[in-house]
């Protein structure tokens, strides 16, 4: 439920042209079509001058179109360098932002990971490729829907999916080692950083009209705070019931 780099942000990389390895398209998903889309788009992952070879590898592996609720596929290249409408106002996120949110994180296999904002599933299901146990929740009740059945289809379905509101957190599986938000709220919300575990890192994207990422890491019981790119997010949504 995430979007793109503002417009006002200039990257200038060396390009280094680097092809996807044989053994890389042999684990693919048996009788997909679009390995040549999922190339085209690494490439272009790695034109912006990411590096992250363990995040593009499980980014290949999974069919990002297949996350897409189908009456949305033809209105947006799953595999283009920007984001595509997942309906509910909500968006599946710039393949670069994936890549560099995800790779923030510094996941190891095992790693306890809430995700605030399932939106489509794709993000969450990059997270377990990378071998991380995935806590998502997603308030709109549709999305949830769709995503659980996304990752359930494509062999994701360890993935644990709450309809609820992000702001609270998912305290029952508490602490987390990583926390990704995909979604912009005006300010941190106070719960995750308790559900932070120590050691734990937290990426968010902060503010309303003008956006950051922010990057929070949890380290002798302080919070440490650094400021990253400029970014722009959906909004994050609270459930105003209570």
């Amino acid at each position: 439920m995430n979007s793109t780099f503002s417009s006002g942000l200039v990257l200038v990389f060396a390009l280094t042209a680097v092809s996807v390895s044989c053994a890389d398209r042999q684990s693919d998903h048996t009788g997909d079509d679009k390995v040549a889309e999922r190339t085209a788009m690494i490439e272009q992952i790695r034109a912006h001058g990411f590096r992250g070879e363990d995040v593009l590898k499980a980014m290949f592996k999974v069919p990002r179109h297949e996350f897409i609720p189908k009456r949305y596929r033809l209105l947006c290249d799953p595999y283009g360098d920007h984001p595509c409408s997942i309906g509910h106002d909500q968006t599946i996120s710039q393949p670069y932002i994936v890549a560099y949110m995800t790779e923030k994180l510094a996941i190891k296999p095992g790693d306890r990971i809430l995700e605030i904002g399932t939106g489509s599933g794709y993000q969450a299901a990059v997270l377990a490729e990378m071998g991380a146990n995935v806590y998502s929740i997603e308030i709109v009740p549709e999305l949830a829907e769709h995503a659980r059945a996304a990752l359930s289809d494509q062999g994701y379905g360890g993935v644990k999916v709450l309809t609820g509101d992000g702001y609270r957190g998912w305290p029952e599986h508490s602490p987390f080692d990583a926390i990704i938000v995909t979604c912009a709220p005006e300010d941190i919300p106070r719960a995750l950083v308790e559900q932070l575990a120590e050691g734990g890192r937290m990426i968010v994207p902060v503010g309303a009209g003008f956006q950051r990422l922010v990057i929070l890491r949890k380290t002798g019981g302080e919070v440490k705070v650094e400021n990253d790119l400029p970014v722009r997010f959906v909004p994050m949504i609270k459930d105003r019931s209570d």
